[in-house]
């Protein structure tokens, strides 16, 4: 019995043993609990009372633990907008951009309106931040930020927005590229071709929305790249064979545009490999300039030489005396008014038919004498000959290559005879090649019945040009009389006017600066038709040779009593007149009888037949 009460004994005392232990523990937690609670509630008045940031506080990525708002403001301003801020152009599929387009751009966070002044502001924001929320809240992000470090994010609000405004609207103009062209260039005795290269049109709102999205993002803001898209701007691509098209040609003179008054870029002729050189066109880089060899030729004329000489030099001018009726003199001044300023660039031919254009009276020609079937007849534009010979000779003088020219069907008294060019609408024309390197300008002008053609252009030497003739046959008139009954017994009158014809070879001679002759050369033929003079003569002298031909002066020496002309400014000639029937006998230079002396005698050349035009102006 004794020993069951042991056993129970201490089977109870086992039991308050274990009884008093768990409350020691429980105790003891609770003391903790309410140690750490007073701990916590201590840190949490200690941080809410705080003037200062936690610790390890940063304001995109500046270190502003432990200081005070003010001191914050200031490393913030010291070091903010010095921060850097990436841009990449998000490049659209399949475009074609010159090396280096992809490269990001740098702006500073100053530059998108976080600037220094507004750095206080950025630092109190922050701090009226951490101090939001309850006092035990404090103590719980106090705690967060002395074990690791905690981050404020700048915000759109902190920035001064006409700052980012004018930045976004710059790097609109900094970002966009214009398209690169295909494009070649003559360089000494190589050929250069670039590749082309797109371009691209980047507006300011996709550069502000990538810039806010990158500001607003969680992660840290100074990585990675804020991505703007962009439009894609097709370049025009060149190709081998179209550059080999292009410079394979004709070589041609810088010239002249009279139309925009600016010099037209000569033009080079240059061979090369197309296979080698577009090979290399599709290795190099968009926008890469590659070197291809070639054969080179250059024209003599380069717009660089040509700005400083343009029209510097009288060439050759001519002037001419322009009598006749006021019908007559107008035309002249229509006609000549039409070819004056006319600008011809090297190798260009001029024609006076399709420069001057028909003569028509809606123009303002007027009806004047002119030759028609070996007639002259009043006919609209009467007289325009006159300036296309003014300009032949003047042309001659200039030493212009003679395309086309024919004589007048009667020797014309204005100019000197073999120096004249008559041209009819749809008939005969007078064309020349303007020969010299350099653009020349024909210029007219007409003061006090003078006509004046000047040719201006550039001279390359000293030598002057000097037109000489010969004839080489006279055809004197003969004196028709026809009887007219409807004048008085006896009497006489000169129905038409009389030409001698005359048949000359006209020289071209060039002249050295020092007055030696350098060259004697054939320039034409002119082969001028007579022309009888016809008399009418009253019903009594009809028994007495009424209507027969004498040669030379007539066996009938009566006066001729000429009738009043229906033009007061036409004359009749009591002698053989060489002259049309409304003009005066003028030259416009004094020229030897025989030309120059040659090595040998000069022939007529096959180029250059006798041609006498049955229908021309006069």
């Amino acid at each position: 019995m004794t020993t069951n009460e042991v056993k129970a004994s201490n089977a109870g005392g086992t039991r308050l043993r274990k009884g008093g232990g768990g409350s020691a523990v429980f105790a003891a937690l609770g003391l903790t609990a309410a140690i750490l609670a007073g701990a916590y509630g201590g840190v949490s008045a200690y941080a809410h009372t705080l003037d200062t940031f936690y610790p390890h506080h940063t304001i995109n990525d500046v270190d502003v633990g432990g200081l005070t708002v003010d001191e914050a403001g200031a490393v913030l301003a010291e070091q903010l907008p010095r921060q850097q801020l990436e841009i990449t152009v998000s490049r659209p599929v399949d475009s074609a951009w010159p090396e280096g387009a992809d490269a990001p751009v740098s702006v500073t966070l100053e530059e998108l309106g976080y600037t220094a002044e507004r750095c206080p502001d950025i630092a109190r924001r922050c701090y009226d931040q951490q101090r939001q929320g309850s006092v035990l809240g404090a103590g719980l992000r106090f705690l967060s930020a002395a074990t690791s470090f905690s981050q404020d994010r700048l915000t759109l609000e902190d920035r001064d927005e006409a700052v980012f405004s004018e930045t976004a609207e710059r790097l609109e103009k900094e970002l966009s590229m214009e398209p690169l062209d295909g494009s070649y260039e003559v360089d000494g005795a190589s050929l250069n071709i670039t590749k082309a290269a797109d371009g691209r049109d980047v507006k300011a709102e996709d550069i502000r929305e990538a810039l806010e999205q990158k500001i607003q993002l969680a992660r840290p803001l100074l990585e990675g790249s804020a991505l703007v898209n962009c439009a894609r701007r097709n370049a025009k691509a060149i190709t081998a064979q179209a550059v080999h098209d292009a410079v394979s040609g004709e070589v041609k003179n810088a010239g002249y545009d009279a139309a925009t008054g600016t010099i037209i870029p000569e033009q080079v002729g240059a061979d090369f490999n197309v296979s080698a050189a577009q090979k290399a066109l599709n290795n190099a880089a968009p926008g890469e300039t590659i070197s291809v060899q070639a054969d080179i030729q250059y024209p003599a004329v380069t717009a660089e030489v040509l700005k400083d000489v343009l029209f510097r030099d009288l060439l050759g001018e001519c002037t001419t005396h322009v009598g006749g009726s006021a019908a007559r003199i107008s035309n002249v001044r229509l006609a000549s008014s039409a070819f004056n300023g006319t600008v011809m660039n090297s190798g260009d031919v001029f024609s006076y038919n399709e420069t001057v254009g028909q003569r028509t009276a809606a123009k303002g020609y007027k009806p004047a004498p002119a030759y028609v079937q070996g007639e002259t007849v009043d006919e609209i534009g009467g007289g325009v000959c006159q300036p296309s010979s003014t300009l032949y000779y003047a042309c001659l003088l200039s030493n212009m290559e003679i395309t086309e020219r024919y004589a007048h069907r009667y020797i014309p008294a204005y100019i000197t005879r073999g120096m004249d060019a008559t041209v009819s609408w749809g008939g005969p024309d007078y064309k020349f090649t303007n020969n010299t390197d350099y653009p020349i300008k024909i210029v007219a002008t007409y003061s006090k019945n003078y006509l004046t053609v000047q040719l201006w252009g550039t001279k390359t030497s000293d030598t002057t040009v000097k037109m000489t003739y010969e004839t080489l046959s006279t055809t004197p008139f003969e004196e028709v009389e026809q009887v007219d009954p409807t004048l008085a017994p006896g009497a006489r009158t000169v129905k038409v006017t009389p030409y001698t014809g005359y048949k000359v070879r006209t020289y071209r001679n060039v002249y050295a600066g020092d007055g030696t002759l350098i060259s004697s050369k054939f320039e034409a033929t002119s082969d001028y038709k007579s022309r009888n003079r016809v008399v009418l003569v009253g019903p009594e002298a009809e028994e007495t040779g009424g209507g027969a031909v004498i040669p030379g002066t007539p066996a009938d020496t009566t006066p001729v009593t000429p009738p009043t002309p229906a033009n007061p400014s036409v004359t009749t000639p009591t002698e053989p007149p060489v002259t049309e029937p409304d003009t005066e006998v003028t030259g416009p230079a004094e020229i030897p009888a025989t030309p120059p002396a040659e090595p040998e005698a000069p022939v007529e050349e096959p180029f250059a037949p006798v041609i006498v035009v049955p229908e021309a102006g006069a």
